[in-house]
């Protein structure tokens, strides 16, 4: 494994997966769609269950998609899902992004959703990233940004999340603020034609606030995210449990409201 590699601060419970399930191409790739051909060859890195990947498969029935993650377990749930949807056109594989084992000038596009946040070298991923696209091809990244997440009705316990959750992923070597540094990562990689956008997930129905609110309330004390903070003398379990509690408790707000930001760049290579 190259020592590049991060520890990924969330892990595969199934409060994870709840949320990487929700993903698709309209509520988390928008900003590349309308640059997708039939007959493009995209890679989709750190695809996890897949639901992006299918959705890219199925806006180019004349291409293909290779869906890629560092955790082999995950990529049996993303072939399931092409299967369920007769997707004939994908295929996956363990990668890791600082080392990918294709060569130079290979696909069309190369896609990453929420992962340089977890990665050691962002610069070198995006390099590779890069190194793996054919001229004239596209490098298309979208990350959240923890630092300007913000909600209403104000919570301090829920300050302390957000405090917590920064210290936890920046001791596994990862930055969760990625959203407001991709431009700068993209042009220290070497890109000089990049167009940077942002667009939000919000959550305000009472649907929407009980389903973001019990995913984090979940991860917050069973995932391995949990297990990391108590390792790494972040927090109590204790303390996991009434930042928990701080969650269910937004979550009932009639009035709650939840944005998470998300920084875009389109690399033109």
């Amino acid at each position: 494994m190259p020592e590049e590699t991060a520890v990924y601060t969330h892990g595969h419970h199934e409060s994870v997966l709840r949320s990487h399930t929700w993903r698709t191409a309209a509520n988390s790739a928008a900003y590349l769609v309308g640059e997708l051909k039939p007959h493009m060859r995209i890679l989709d890195i750190g695809c996890g269950p897949g639901t992006i990947t299918a959705d890219l498969a199925a806006l180019v029935p004349q291409g293909s998609v290779t869906g890629v993650d560092r955790a082999p377990g995950v990529l049996e749930k993303a072939r399931a899902l092409a299967a369920e949807r007769g997707l004939a056109n994908t295929d996956f594989a363990v990668a890791d992004v600082h080392a990918l084992d294709y060569p130079d000038d290979t696909f069309c596009v190369v896609h990453a959703h929420q992962v340089l946040q977890h990665v050691g070298d962002p610069v070198q991923a995006l390099r590779e990233m890069g190194r793996v696209t054919r001229p004239g091809g596209i490098v298309a990244v979208r990350e959240s940004d923890y630092g300007a997440f913000t909600w209403y009705p104000e919570s301090p316990v829920m300050d302390d999340w957000l405090d917590l959750y920064h210290r936890v992923a920046r001791g596994n070597g990862a930055e969760p603020d990625a959203g407001r540094r991709l431009f700068s990562w993209a042009r220290q990689a070497g890109f000089t034609d990049i167009r940077a956008t942002a667009t939000n997930w919000v959550f305000a129905t009472e649907e929407e606030r009980a389903w973001w609110s019990g995913l984090w309330a979940d991860r917050t004390t069973e995932s391995v995210y949990a297990q990391q903070a108590v390792e790494g003398g972040h927090a109590t379990p204790e303390q996991l449990a009434a930042v928990a509690g701080a969650w269910r408790e937004w979550g009932a707000q009639d009035d709650g409201w939840f944005l998470v930001p998300h920084g875009e760049i389109l690399c033109r290579v």
